[in-house]
């Protein structure tokens, strides 16, 4: 089987200037499935963070932790990516990717998410959650095949 490779930037970033990465290495045929969970139903969500500054590192670890647990151990979770505003590294945006809200609910009983609720939630001034619709459904399975 032709494996494909490629790298996740799962981005708690530590710092301004720091970032995680992790390499990790599919299939054809875990390519090909990544590709039929994209369908119309796939519930896709961008959440608003803003973090108290006193508690951005310890947060940003939690969150790294929480991110790549879900990434790896569920399968209706197909990404989960962090990011944070370059001029304001207390806001935190994670774009994410469910199979559909089935996955998603699955996702919030999860003990790492627990865990990261729970401990985070005195860390964080702000949250909103706000659900997408994608404009072109059609063109997400071709951004997938492009990871390589």
């Amino acid at each position: 089987m032709k494996s494909i490779s490629y790298t996740l930037l799962l981005g708690t970033m530590l710092s301004t200037a720091a970032y995680s990465q992790t390499k990790t290495s599919l299939s054809q045929t875990q390519a090909d499935t990544v590709g039929a969970i994209i369908k119309n139903d796939m519930m896709v969500r961008i959440s608003e963070i803003e973090i108290l500054p006193e508690f951005l590192a310890e947060y940003n670890a939690i969150l790294k932790e929480e991110a790549a647990a879900s990434v790896k151990k569920e399968p209706g979770v197909v990404a989960i990516f962090p990011m944070y505003i370059k001029e304001q590294p207390n806001q935190i945006r994670i774009v994410e990717i469910y199979a559909d809200s089935a996955a998603y609910q699955s996702h919030l009983k999860t003990p790492h998410f627990q865990h990261y609720k729970t401990t985070t939630l005195k860390m964080v001034k702000a949250l909103k959650l706000i659900d997408m619709n994608a404009i072109d459904s059609q063109t997400m399975p071709e951004i997938f095949k492009k990871l390589k």
